[in-house]
């Protein structure tokens, strides 16, 4: 059999970009051009999707857009209650709390909230509707029929959209909380009924004086997230 494998550097890059991948939270004000935007955007469209369906469509925010819809949903979100579409997490327990609790610290301690500080934490919480000062917003969603397998769907089309931006130099944070307030987003963006709202990505070129980004999360070992069934020992079963 001839097996031709993909050249060394093809499996270097994606490694870099995975390795120096974050997400941001203070940007620069200056927008992208629209012909960056379009090959992040054509660069994703080619994200595996369940039977091809590509279930994906996005509103990308630029210019006046992005800052009215910044102050709007501002306004929203401090007198309204979160109401997503798809549910949140019942419940974070574990090695998933554990580093939840990692993350948040990390960002509180380089933008200076001190543990307890309930007034600061809640401005820091804000910034996520202020798009981190993003110039650029996409919201994602997806049909409402496709169910769970549609949401997958739309989590590899962010991933690689993620990873398109990286390789062009601007910055990204994957926002579930911009699905909070998943009606008013759709109401505001005309959206129809049958979508559900998954996510929002803010992006733009990053400002790395910026406190908040600052610090780096982990990744779990390998040891802790893979689980091989093969010809190596039996272990016991786990309880």
């Amino acid at each position: 059999m001839n097996i031709q494998a993909s050249p060394a550097g093809d499996a270097q890059t994606l490694e870099k970009l995975l390795a120096t991948r974050h997400s941001c939270r203070g940007f620069l004000p200056e927008p992208l051009a629209d012909s960056v935007i379009e090959r992040i955007l054509a660069m994703a469209q080619r994200s595996p999707s369940w039977c091809n369906a590509q279930p994906w469509q996005v509103i990308v925010t630029k210019g006046a857009a992005t800052e009215r819809f910044r102050a709007a949903l501002c306004a929203h979100v401090v007198k309204e209650p979160a109401a997503p579409d798809i549910a949140f997490p019942r419940e974070y327990r574990g090695a998933y709390l554990a580093r939840r609790h990692a993350c948040g610290f990390q960002l509180y301690d380089a933008v200076g909230v001190a543990r307890g500080d309930r007034v600061a934490a809640a401005a820091q919480m804000l910034e996520n509707y202020k798009f981190f000062g993003a110039p650029h917003v996409a919201i994602i969603t997806t049909d409402e029929a496709l169910g769970t397998y549609g949401a997958i769907d739309c989590g590899a089309y962010v991933s690689n959209f993620l990873l398109a931006a990286q390789s062009l130099g601007v910055a990204t944070i994957p926002q579930a909380a911009l699905a909070s307030h998943s009606k008013f987003v759709r109401d505001y963006f005309g959206i129809a009924g049958d979508r559900l709202v998954v996510c929002g990505i803010s992006f733009g070129y990053e400002d790395k004086s910026h406190k908040a980004n600052g610090f780096r999360t982990d990744r779990a070992s390998l040891d802790e997230a893979v689980i091989w069934a093969d010809d190596r020992p039996s272990a016991a079963p786990r309880s």
